[in-house]
């Protein structure tokens, strides 16, 4: 099992694209960990809502719905002025993927940044495999 971790620093109102797709689509992708961390924790008052989608976005809120079958994962977390308060993560380990991943940020007081942390496992995929992740990413971004 092979593990790609990718990190980085979003901005309030923020979309970000980690390239993964190759030429054959042979590689595929499962979220393992995603973490995130207010960039000035205890500071301010923030509540980020960090999110992972297997199509492009076109726009960033701070609402979340489970039932998006394109949402790979989602991260709420709060922090004030006089402490950080946790945070709320949720990761659908059992989609598989093939194609680039699009990362969205909003600090519903838009005042903050956040920094992230996401581990994706790496899953050689078979003919079959491939055609159903790829069909599947396809289908989800014709029914955007």
């Amino acid at each position: 099992m092979t593990i790609k971790s990718f990190r980085g620093k979003m901005i309030d109102g923020a979309i970000d694209t980690i390239t993964l797709h190759t030429n054959d689509g042979s590689i595929g992708y499962r979220v393992k960990k995603v973490q995130c961390v207010p960039e000035l924790p205890g500071t301010t008052n923030t509540e980020h809502v960090f999110k992972i989608y297997k199509i492009p976005q076109t726009a960033v809120t701070g609402s979340i719905d489970f039932s998006d079958n394109t949402l790979l994962a989602s991260v709420y977390l709060s922090s004030r002025d006089d402490r950080y308060g946790g945070d709320n993560i949720i990761v659908f380990d059992n989609e598989i993927f093939n194609q680039d991943i699009y990362l969205t940020h909003d600090d519903t007081n838009n005042v903050g940044a956040v920094n992230y942390y996401i581990e994706l496992e790496q899953v050689k995929l078979d003919l079959n495999e491939n055609t159903v992740a790829t069909l599947k990413d396809i289908r989800n971004i014709a029914s955007q």
